[in-house]
């Protein structure tokens, strides 16, 4: 078996157990009663999993956590959630943030 022929099954299957997973969840949701707790838990998945995203990519630098004042990204992300905090405008928080990172990586 080639390599080319591996990748294809690789996607093939990856595309066919996604489409079965979340079409079940579509096609039995009439169906599926969850338990109040569970329904509860789930209510915070996206925020657990945006935090799972953001976090690393605010704390790590070169492969290390990195919490001090050098690190632009850190310092850009923590000005964005302080405006986002007091204004709740989600545009003016990314303006906020994009800007910080801009300036610090152009002047730090």
């Amino acid at each position: 078996m080639t390599a080319q022929s591996i990748t294809w099954i690789a996607i093939v299957g990856i595309a066919l157990t996604t489409v079965l997973t979340r079409g079940s969840f579509v096609a039995f949701a009439a169906r599926l009663r969850l338990h109040p707790l569970v329904e509860e838990a789930l209510r915070f998945a996206p925020a657990a999993v945006l935090g799972a995203i953001v976090v690393p990519a605010l704390c790590l630098r070169h492969g290390r956590v990195d919490f001090s004042p050098s690190n632009a990204h850190l310092v850009a992300g923590v000005f964005a959630a302080l405006v986002m905090w007091r204004t709740r405008s989600m545009i003016w928080a990314i303006v906020a943030g994009m800007g910080t990172a801009t300036l610090l990586r152009l002047y730090a």
